[in-house]
C-alpha cells in the first residue's frame, strides 16, 4: 500500500477556507456593501493641501456642531461625474458637504468643477492619498456621514445613487442628528 502525503489534502483545505469565507461574506446583512472598521469612531485627522480658489477645511470644521457630508472624488473617476447631479441636489437642499479631491491633478479637477457645478461647501486636495488611507478609502467615490462631533456615522463606497440617497444617506443623516 502505498503511502499518502498530507500535502495531497492541502488544496482540498485550501478551496474549503475559500468556501467558508464566501459563504461568510454572503451572510451579512448586505453582501454588496464593503465594511467600515472607522464607522462609530472619530474621524481621522483632516491633512489637506489647499484647492485654490475655494474655502478650505479642517479638524474642527468636522467637530463643529453640525452634520455634514465628506465626499471622497476625482476628475478622472467616471462614477464621480455619474453621482454629481445627486451631490448638487443635496446641496440644494442644504446640506453641508465637504470635498476631497483625491490623487488628481489641480487644474483637471477644477475643469471638472467648471463643466458640472461645484457642490461643495468646502474643499481640499489629497494629492498623494495620505489623508484617504487613514479614512480607510477603498476607491473613489467614497461618501461619510460624520455627526456634529466629528464621528463617522456611515460610508458609502460607490456612486450615490437615488436609491443610496434614499435608503442609506438619508436615514445615516437622520441618526447623525440625533447624536
Amino acid at each position: 500500500m502505498a503511502k499518502v502525503s498530507p500535502m495531497m489534502a492541502l488544496p482540498v483545505v485550501v478551496f474549503a477556507g475559500f468556501i467558508g469565507l464566501a459563504l461568510v461574506g454572503m451572510m451579512r446583512e448586505d453582501p454588496n456593501s464593503l465594511p467600515s472598521a472607522r464607522e462609530g469612531q472619530p474621524s481621522p485627522p483632516v491633512v489637506l493641501t489647499e484647492f485654490p480658489g475655494k474655502v478650505g477645511f479642517d479638524d474642527a470644521t468636522l467637530r463643529d456642531g453640525t452634520v455634514k457630508v465628506v465626499n471622497y472624488w476625482a476628475s478622472w473617476c467616471a462614477p464621480c461625474r455619474i453621482e454629481h447631479p445627486n451631490l448638487q441636489a443635496l446641496q440644494d437642499e442644504g446640506l453641508p458637504i465637504y470635498g476631497i479631491n483625491y490623487k488628481d491633478q489641480q487644474a483637471n479637477a477644477a475643469s471638472f468643477l467648471d463643466e458640472l457645478g461645484d457642490p461643495y461647501t468646502a474643499l481640499g486636495r489629497d494629492e498623494k492619498g495620505r489623508m484617504a488611507l487613514d479614512w480607510g478609502v477603498y476607491g473613489v467615490p467614497e461618501t461619510y456621514v460624520i455627526d456634529g462631533d466629528g464621528k463617522i456615522i456611515m460610508r458609502h463606497a460607490g456612486p450615490l445613487t437615488e436609491r443610496v440617497i434614499e435608503k442609506t444617506l438619508r436615514p445615516a443623516l437622520e441618526r447623525a442628528a440625533k447624536n
